[in-house]
Order: structure tokens, then sequence, then C-alpha cells
């Protein structure tokens, strides 16, 4: 593919601060640091990330998967690793001098790094907005005073920001872009040992080993549960196979040692493509998080579980303010998939919330009807008479095509101002200009 045109003065080799400290922020990386060198080849990206961002030429300062935790109480007895990672990010911040800063995500970090690197003149992009809508609201100061863009995949938040004074964008969702996965079922079957004439139910227990420990043993009890309460022609236990897809984040091993220590009757396979295996599903049970996104926009039936430990669910319970958990239910305004969390997640109620949907019938066709309308809101639809580049833009396009105008502006500032005056050159990490855009019209 060529390079997309560059708009005039942009840098022909900036130096890209980006940080995402999770896999799901950590794939965006990679896509959106191939969708930058499609426009601008020769920019260099350092920072916080993982395996698929280095693969594309990416230099680790500090390594996701070092740093990645969940909850409360887990971030706090890593605190002392974490900020420790978090000072050599800052070194290397104020030793490099980027051009441009892109945060995806993982706002107990990037909310912090955006303050530093606002502090050191660094134009500041967060792309994929921490939940502020949902709990820790105060937060919502620090994005106004330390981000240039935010650039957000849900068309609700766009509002939220936008009546606070943050320049914003929803770009829409970059998983929306995806076609659907092209091994069918059968392909997918040999790969990995399956019997194809069966219905399969995926268990997603999360990308963080601590989540595996709480999600995955109370998912494999509902799947005995499951097994052993429908009849078919082969008898109790075998009616259904189940399929546990290992997140880049994790070892196998790990995955293969909780569901080896569980006295569960289902055994399943374990398996390396998650979207493939929410495709050819008949239904899922799928713990809180990015894979609950994937699931609703691949359509099959869906249970949202979810579980923390008791201190850390005991301080959300406080702050949370959100009628729904999932963010299917979120984006729809209303309940279309069945949300399971903490004392209300047991393999009973699994098994209670997910029969239905695996059946045909009213309950299976009202869930499928309700996802298609999420599929539809996690898309931005092209403005009537658009053309160009801007036609059927993808979601992780639009989030390169602003990096770049970024840059653009702040390359044409600082050779206006070397053209004005003798007394300096022009250097990375200049002071961020104002925003483009008035306050509160452009959305985050």
């Amino acid at each position: 593919m060529a390079a997309a045109a560059n708009p005039p003065h942009v840098l022909k080799d900036p130096l890209i601060f980006l940080s995402a400290g999770e896999a799901s922020g950590e794939h965006y990386g990679a896509a959106l640091m191939e969708a930058i060198r499609r426009r601008l080849p020769k920019a260099q990206f350092f920072g916080l990330g993982g395996a698929r961002m280095t693969a594309l030429g990416f230099r680790p300062v500090v390594r996701a998967e070092d740093v990645a935790h969940m909850g409360i109480t887990e971030v706090v007895r890593h605190a002392p690793y974490i900020y420790g990672q978090f000072q050599r990010l800052k070194r290397a911040i104020g030793a490099e001098r980027p051009s441009l800063a892109v945060l995806i995500d993982f706002p107990d970090v990037n909310l912090r790094l955006a303050e530093h690197l606002h502090r050191h003149g660094v134009p500041v992009v967060y792309f994929v907005s921490p939940q502020l809508w949902a709990w820790k609201k105060r937060r919502i100061r620090r994005v106004q005073r330390f981000v240039d863009r935010m650039l957000v995949i849900f068309a609700f938040e766009e509002q939220f920001y936008r009546e606070r004074g943050v320049a914003a964008e929803f770009v829409g969702h970059p998983l929306a872009d995806l076609a659907a996965p092209e091994v069918t079922r059968e392909a997918f079957a040999r790969q990995h040992g399956l019997d194809a004439s069966k219905s399969w139910v995926a268990l997603l227990p999360g990308s963080r080993e601590r989540e595996v420990h709480l999600n995955l043993p109370t998912m494999l009890e509902a799947a005995t549960i499951l097994n052993e309460t429908i009849l078919d022609d082969a008898g109790p236990g075998d009616t259904y196979q189940y399929l546990v897809p290992v997140a880049p984040t994790l070892a196998q091993e790990t995955v293969a040692a909780v569901i080896a220590a569980q006295p569960s009757g289902a055994k399943p396979v374990l398996v390396n493509d998650a979207r493939a295996a929410l495709y050819h599903a008949r239904g899922s049970v799928v713990a809180s998080g990015t894979a609950t996104v994937e699931a609703a926009l691949l359509g099959n039936p869906f249970v949202v579980v979810y579980r923390l430990s008791k201190m850390s669910y005991a301080i959300a319970r406080r702050f949370v303010t959100v009628p729904h958990v999932a963010m299917a239910n979120l984006i729809a305004g209303r309940r279309v998939v069945p949300e399971l969390i903490q004392n209300e997640f047991t393999a009973a109620n699994v098994v209670a919330a997910l029969t239905p949907l695996l059946a045909e019938g009213t309950v299976r066709e009202e869930a499928m009807a309700g996802l298609r309308e999420v599929r539809e809101r996690l898309r931005v639809h092209d403005a009537a008479g658009a053309t160009g580049e801007d036609a059927g833009e993808m979601a992780i396009g639009r989030a390169a095509r602003i990096c770049v105008e970024l840059l653009a502006r702040g390359a044409s500032s600082t050779s206006n101002a070397a053209g004005s005056s003798n007394t300096g050159s022009p250097t990375r990490g200049r002071e961020p200009q104002a925003s483009a855009l008035p306050a509160g019209t452009y959305r985050a």
C-alpha cells in the first residue's frame, strides 16, 4: 500500500512515545504504529508496550507484560515495582524529548504520564478513553489540563468529554472494522482436535493471570453442570465442547494449570484465536473487558461475568455509578446480555443465564438482535459527500491521521518560530499549542 499523503511541514522522522499497558491496548498500539508509518515511514516509537509492538520495531523502555495488574488491592500489592517502572518511563521521556505522545487506555499509569509529558512540552493524544464516566470522575481534571486530544471508541463518551471542555473525537471502535475470521469451522476443528459436529461454548476468563484464577474455575464448574443437565443421543457429559482462548499476555501453562486443578468433568480445549472461538461458538461466557466487545461484534450470544478480590469489589461499589457493567449493555442503553458480577457469579447462575441463549427461541433471537444494534453503534458512519481518504476511513486510520495532523501543526509552529528568530533551534518537546478546535465543541 502506498504511503498516505502528509500534511505540509510534518516531521519526516518523528520520535513518538507510546504507552500501552494491557493486552487490548497493546494490540491497538501495534495497529496504530503500522497506520502512522503508512503516512510517515521513518517514524520511530518507544515507551511502554508489549510483544506485538516490539515485533514492529517498537523500543520498549518498560514491557507491558511486567506492569499489567488488575483490581485495587492487586495494584497496591505491586505498587513498589510499578512505581519503579514509572520512574524509568519518566526518565526516558526527559532524555529523548519525543515529538508526540500517544497514551492508550491504562489510566492509572497513563494519566500520570500525561502530566509528566505536558510538563516537558510534549503534545499528548489519549486513545481509548479511561472510563471516567463510570467512576473516578474527579480524574477529568487531569484530562482537561494535560491531554491535547482525546480519541474515544464509544460514541456515548463523546458528549461526556465535550460537555467538560475536552478536545476530542469519536473515531469508532477498532474491533468494529475487522472482518469476520476467515478460518472455517471445519479448519478450526482440525487445528485444535475439535468435533465440528458438536456445539461449542467459549470460556474467556480474562487476559491477566489473576483474572484466570478468579474467573475460570467457576466457568469450568458451570460447564460441568451444563453438560450433566442436558441429554442428547450421546448421553450426559458429551453435549458441548468447551474452548478456552489463551490471551497473548498469558502463558498457556498458566491456564492449563488452573484447569488441571479443578475437579471438572468438562475438558476444555486451549486455543490461541479468541475471535475465531467466539465466532464459531454457539454461545460464550466472557469476563468483563475488551473481549465482551469482540463477542458483541461477532454476534453470538454470551454471558458477562467478573470477580474481583473482596476489598477491590467493596471499594469499586462505592464509586461506580453506571447502570450496567457489560459494555454491550451500556452501548445499547439496556440489558441485551446477562451480567453476573461478584457474588452473583456462581456456576448455577451461569448455567441458568446461558442455557436459554444456546437454545433456539425468543431469548436467543432477542439477544442477537440487540448485539446487531450494538455493532452499528460502534461504527462511525461517513458524512454525506465524504471523499478521498476520509471516505471509508477506519478507526485506527482516523487515530493515525489525527496524530500526524498534530505532528504537522507542531512542526509548522516550530518552523515559523525558527524563521522569525535566530535565538533558538527546533527541538522535540515543544510547549504544546492550544487545541485548534474550540473547547467543548470537539469531542474526546
